[in-house]
């Protein structure tokens, strides 16, 4: 205070050379700490870098022996024993799979292994079925055409005579329909009737699967029974899934892949009821037309004489047959032995004739009667193929 009252006037005071050092109460350097702060670590991290040999950079590792033998791995430590320091693995372009096929990996695989192939692809499912010959779809296996161009109806159809290699002697088929939804009645039917009478299943049975192969390991021919609409539906109707006039055909090949879906080794379709759905072409077209691509033959059971199953049939190159008679309307012994009688005089006079009859056991136990002499009568039952014919 006594410095600057005795200064000269105008003239300011000198300040002590540590003044510039001094801080204003209250004020700290912040920045200058924190530049300070971060350049000693910088420093400390690049010193590291530079004098410390450390590939890992610090992080922890553990070091786990290869060698434990627990959770050993026999395939690697084969691979691993070989005198081959180096194995490769090449894989060719995907191809699809046409059927089920298996590869057999071992010293005795045969050269080419064209032979192994044909054989798996002429391998039988365990239902006795070709795989070349099921498609999957949402409904089930549903037949189709092989890729050789095997049919379904050419692989299933049992060896027989036909008209052509007949000699002249009078051939009849005869077709059991309404099988499958007893199971007592389908066995027994099954164990009564010679083999070449032909099995036609419905699509409702419990147990088709077994009752279908039953029937087949017993030699018969079998046909899937397709319900289709009366004139009178739905008063008369022909179950669940029954194909209808007037619908799309979109939503009538829905329900006829649900029906074909329900068991295989069928030749071909025949139909329960449909009078008014077999008058229509143009609902019965597209059901022809998918049997045509598959391979199937259609029998008409004769009961609708507006049907017109053999125009659509020819149109689609379908395997075709129409029953010449209904064999038990009047379900009783003499009246089915006395249809059965004017159905041999038919064949005598065609050559061939096919009868349709139902599962009742009468009819049955009949038909079983009568065939036991028919071929001392000259007549010579065959399976409905035989009499079925592809139109040109």
């Amino acid at each position: 205070m006594a410095d600057d009252l005795s200064a000269p006037l105008g003239r300011k005071p000198a300040k002590p050379a540590f003044a510039a050092l001094r801080l204003a109460p209250g004020r700290l350097p912040l920045a200058r700490i924190a530049f300070t702060v971060l350049g000693l670590i910088l420093a400390g991290v690049v010193a590291r870098l530079v004098l410390v040999d450390d590939p890992m950079g610090g992080r922890p590792a553990v070091e786990i022996s290869v060698n434990q033998t627990r959770n050993a791995n026999s395939i690697a430590d084969s691979v691993a024993s070989t005198t081959t320091s180096m194995a490769t693995i090449s894989a060719g372009p995907e191809t699809p799979a046409t059927g089920p096929a298996f590869t057999t990996v071992g010293s005795d695989v045969p050269e080419g292994g064209s032979a192994a192939a044909e054989a798996t692809s002429a391998a039988m499912t365990a239902d006795g079925l070709f795989p070349d010959l099921l498609e999957e779809s949402e409904h089930g296996s549903i037949p189709r055409i092989a890729a050789s161009g095997q049919t379904p109806f050419e692989a299933y159809a049992q060896p027989s005579l036909t008209p052509a290699s007949a000699g002249g002697k009078p051939l009849i088929a005869i077709v059991v329909t309404g099988l499958g939804l007893n199971e007592t009645g389908t066995d027994a039917a099954i164990n009564a009737l010679p083999d070449a009478v032909t099995l036609a299943f419905a699509p409702y049975g419990k147990a088709l699967a077994r009752s279908v192969g039953s029937a087949r390991a017993a030699g018969h021919e079998i046909l899937l029974e397709v319900p289709l609409e009366p004139f009178d539906y739905p008063d008369s109707d022909p179950g669940p899934d029954t194909l209808l006039t007037g619908q799309a055909p979109r939503d009538n090949l829905d329900k006829l892949f649900t029906v074909m879906g329900k068991f295989g080794g069928y030749v071909g379709l025949i139909n329960h009821m449909g009078a008014r759905f077999t008058a229509s072409a143009a609902d019965f077209g597209p059901l022809m037309e998918e049997l045509g691509a598959r391979g199937l033959g259609y029998v008409d059971d004769g009961s609708s004489n507006r049907s017109v199953a053999p125009q659509v049939a020819a149109a689609n190159a379908v395997q075709f047959g129409r029953a010449d008679m209904a064999l038990d309307q009047t379900a009783a012994r003499g009246p089915i032995l006395e249809q059965l009688k004017a159905l041999e005089a038919k064949a005598i006079e065609k050559g061939s004739a096919i009868g349709v009859i139902s599962a009742l056991p009468v009819s049955v136990q009949t038909l079983a009667e009568w065939a036991k002499a028919a071929a001392e009568r000259g007549i010579t039952i065959v399976p409905v193929s035989a009499l079925m014919q592809k139109p040109q």
